[in-house]
């Protein structure tokens, strides 16, 4: 019976195998969900895992949501979103960045900046086009590509260079095949920036090559040293950039999903044929939310940003003082050490981390092969909890060094 069962079992597993597509079958389980079930079983967790701001989302932007189920805005809106969003957003593109969109046509509302990112490469990459994307970076900028049907294209950066892509590395591995290049500045988990002359160089290489680029500038309100330079606002670039923003990071609303795409008109519509087939539009009720959170949430975002600078200082300082070398990050909200003079692999030192000192980190290879070696942590949480997780790594550090 028992070798029924056993043989029952393996012809389920090969036929689900068998049923899943190539393009899945390519793609890895996340290196970050791991870890992740490991702490559902563990207590007492300092966790510095969570790339999720730990502020509420501020009252009045909450406030708006519930006024909008008062008033029965349950229905569906337009597959591009509210109309009045889409104009505050190309207001606020204007207003800050000095970019112009027309909201009617070349803004949609997307269920989070992830599902832009999705919809923007299944809008543009047919099967064997290449897309170019720095590593590490983003954990879903990969499994999208392939999901599109496209080829992945890694450009390492390193911690010599502060995390910074290379326009001439990105140029270097230009092929006939070449769709796109993907960016994410500032970094996720690198925490890098690129100045205006280092964006200006990318561009050029897409001007001179005819390709697209793909901006993920979701973290653009969180940069501590200098001002932020959006892509899509640098001479000639608008018309081949897909830009992607949103609110969960800036404004403490990541379970709202809800982001934004803006691009040429035609783009928009591609990525619009795809969205109302599988999405329709994001919640009217969070649309709404973000609505207000452009109009009066400015204030509480800076404030936001003036914490998250205070913490990065005390973690960069405690990570660099226990002996792991950290690049002192420009924007969003990680540090990235280097965790090579402890012997371990990455993998390793996240997981014996968590089992004996009860602290979380994720893998640098989460992000890509060029994290190896690193671990990042997040500091997007209270400064209590980052001097606790300080405290223990050290102790962690010191053992393991012993």
């Amino acid at each position: 019976m028992d070798q029924l069962l056993e043989s029952q079992e393996k012809e389920r597993e090969s036929v689900g195998r068998r049923s899943l597509s190539a393009r899945v079958r390519q793609i890895p389980p996340s290196g970050i969900r791991k870890f992740f079930d490991l702490i559902s079983s563990m207590e007492d967790v300092v966790s510095l895992g969570v790339g999720e701001p730990d502020f509420v989302t501020p009252w009045h932007i909450r406030e708006a949501a519930i006024y909008s189920l008062e008033k029965g805005y349950t229905m569906y809106t337009s597959n591009y979103g509210l109309l009045e969003l889409r104009e505050a957003v190309a207001n606020d593109l204007r207003r800050r960045f000095q970019v112009e969109y027309d909201p009617t046509c070349e803004i949609l509302i997307t269920v989070g900046v992830s599902e832009g990112l999705d919809l923007a490469l299944r809008a543009i990459v047919d099967p064997g086009d290449e897309v170019i994307i720095p590593d590490p970076g983003y954990v879903s900028y990969q499994p999208c590509t392939i999901l599109a049907g496209g080829a992945v294209v890694p450009v390492p950066t390193r911690l010599e260079d502060g995390f910074k892509v290379r326009a001439s590395e990105i140029e270097a591995r230009v092929s006939s095949r070449t769709k796109a290049i993907l960016i994410g500045y500032p970094n996720n988990p690198t925490g890098a920036i690129l100045s205006h002359s280092e964006l200006q160089a990318i561009l050029d290489v897409a001007q001179r090559h005819g390709l697209l680029v793909i901006s993920d500038e979701i973290y653009e309100r969180l940069v501590y040293d200098g001002k932020h330079t959006c892509f899509a606002s640098l001479p000639g670039a608008r018309d081949r950039t897909i830009l992607l923003g949103g609110f969960s990071k800036s404004y403490a609303m990541t379970g709202w999903r809800i982001g934004w795409a803006a691009a040429p008109a035609e783009i928009i519509e591609g990525m619009m044929k795809i969205h109302q087939y599988s999405a329709l539009c994001p919640p009217i009720m969070g649309q709404k939310a973000a609505l207000e959170a452009l109009r009066n949430g400015e204030q509480q975002s800076l404030a936001m940003t003036r914490e998250y600078d205070r913490r990065r200082r005390v973690i960069v300082k405690g990570l660099n003082e226990i002996g792991l070398p950290t690049f002192e990050p420009k924007g969003a909200f990680y540090a990235f050490p280097s965790i090579a003079t402890t012997g371990l692999s990455d993998d390793e030192f996240a997981e014996r981390l968590l089992r004996e000192e009860r602290v979380a980190v994720v893998p640098g290879t989460a992000f890509g092969e060029g994290g190896r070696g690193h671990v990042r942590c997040s500091y997007a949480t209270s400064l209590n909890n980052i001097q606790e997780a300080l405290r223990r790594m050290r102790r962690f550090v010191e053992r393991v060094r012993a």
